[in-house]
């Protein structure tokens, strides 16, 4: 990549509150942090301090350009912070006249070549910002995945300024989508200036919960009520699968409460893979007995000479 003018006036790490010495981990966490609290549609959204903190994460989030930036930044005029001649005699300046340094040794060449200078110009590539868009989707389409669009606003650059203009973007949904899961879409975000290339748009997918199934990556969830009998003697238990009707599940003699029993391909069907069902068992008391269970369950009670306590409560 192409060193960019604006990495010598602008600190990518101060922009997203971390240091210098930072992980990428960290990194990333700390943009995750203010996107979230910055974005357009977010209730405190700062849409020009989004575009900031997307521009710097595009830099310092990837490791090869992070290490282009930091080294440009150590070997470029403003990197000591304490003021150079090229800046006119201001601190932290970066205002370079080409003509002056064309008569520094060849300096003018060098710097040259960093911006994309040609021919005595001045113009020079800038990538555009990234972008985000949220998404919601309904448990089904998630499972089944899905081609919709998001609408997006965006600044493109004009003879006569910035004119503001929403646009549609297709995407393409991976059946199998989890709650939360960031799609990047390379080249769909914001438009670059002077020849750059686009930003990246990500898509944040928020997943609508079922009234039944819950989601365990590419496994579904279920969880279903058995008796105290249904538990103690076994039983074989029907239950619901997201599609495909019903299956039997074996429930084993001495059953506990909580238990959870692994159906094989009843859970999503992704690209990749096929998930499972995975069910787990409670044991439901009844809240009301009729004369004869309650009978039954006192003659159970007087013939029980154990207690789960004696196993060291």
């Amino acid at each position: 990549m192409a060193v960019q003018r604006e990495w010598f006036d602008k600190d990518y790490y101060a922009v997203l509150g971390v240091k210098p010495a930072s992980s990428q981990k960290e990194i990333t966490k700390a943009y995750r942090k203010l996107a979230r609290e910055t974005h357009p549609d977010a209730a405190s959204g700062n849409e020009e301090r989004f575009k900031d903190i997307s521009s710097a994460y595009d830099v310092v989030g990837d490791e090869d350009k992070r290490e282009e930036y930091d080294e440009a930044r150590r070997l470029g005029p403003a990197a000591s912070g304490m003021g150079s001649p090229f800046a006119g005699g201001q601190q932290g300046g970066f205002n370079i006249r080409y003509e002056d340094l064309d008569d520094m040794g060849g300096m003018g060449d060098l710097f040259g070549g960093l911006f994309g200078r040609r021919g005595g110009g001045r113009s020079h590539a800038v990538r555009g910002v990234d972008q985000e868009a949220r998404l919601h989707l309904g448990f089904m389409e998630a499972a089944h995945g899905v081609t919709t669009a998001v609408h997006l606003t965006t600044d493109v650059p004009t003879a006569g300024g910035v004119e503001r203009k929403t646009r549609e973007v297709k995407v393409r949904i991976p059946a199998g989508v989890d709650d939360g899961q960031r799609i990047r879409l390379r080249g769909k975000g914001g438009p670059g200036r002077g020849g750059g290339e686009s930003g990246d748009l990500y898509v944040i997918v928020d997943v609508q919960p079922h009234q039944m199934f819950g989601r365990s990556g590419k496994d579904l969830t279920l969880t279903v009520p058995i008796t105290f009998p249904e538990a103690a003697l076994g039983s074989n238990v029907k239950v619901p699968t997201l599609e495909q009707g019903s299956v039997t599940l074996k429930v084993p003699a001495g059953t506990k409460s909580g238990m959870t029993f692994r159906v094989k391909g009843k859970g999503l069907e992704t690209p990749k893979a096929t998930g499972d069902l995975l069910v787990t068992v409670e044991v439901v008391v009844p809240q009301k007995l009729s004369k004869k269970e309650r009978e039954a369950i006192e003659a159970l009670g007087e013939v029980t000479d154990w207690s789960p306590r004696d196993e060291g409560l």
